[in-house]
């Protein structure tokens, strides 16, 4: 399988994932894009900022993606992930998977998706209107 993770401050070209994701070999390519939301719930969000500690991140994000691969046959995998100062619209995540079979790409990218939410150390700080900001649990 050929993997790329990355935890960039730069926005993400999500083009460019999908095309390195695809394989002659491969029938699905399946690419997920977490957004910023302008309103949670009923609240304004003028912009969300997410930190890392990079080497867990990155492990946790590797040992993921092996996981995924052990389930699937997946030719090709790119996680990307912001970090830093989100406005509404912006992409925060990114991921790509390339497999032979589409329900295997959308379980595989489903599956991605969901563990990172649940255990990856990524933290987002969520700021509305009036200045007043909030830690998101990472399950959010």
């Amino acid at each position: 399988m050929n993997m790329r993770i990355q935890l960039t401050n730069e926005p993400i070209a999500h083009q460019d994932m999908v095309e390195n994701c695809r394989s002659k070999s491969a029938g699905a390519v399946v690419l997920f894009l977490g957004t910023v939301r302008e309103i949670t719930g009923n609240e304004q969000t003028l912009f969300l900022e997410y930190e890392a500690f990079a080497p867990l991140a990155e492990k946790a994000l590797a040992e993921i993606a092996e996981q995924a691969k052990s389930k699937w046959a997946i030719e090709k995998l790119e996680i990307i992930h912001r970090l830093g100062i989100l406005q509404p619209g912006e992409t925060s995540i990114a991921v790509c998977v390339s497999c032979p079979h589409r329900a295997d790409a959308f379980a595989a990218c489903q599956q991605i998706m969901n563990k990172i939410k649940e255990v990856v150390p990524i933290w987002k700080k969520e700021t509305g209107p009036k200045g007043v900001s909030n830690w998101i649990h990472p399950a959010n």
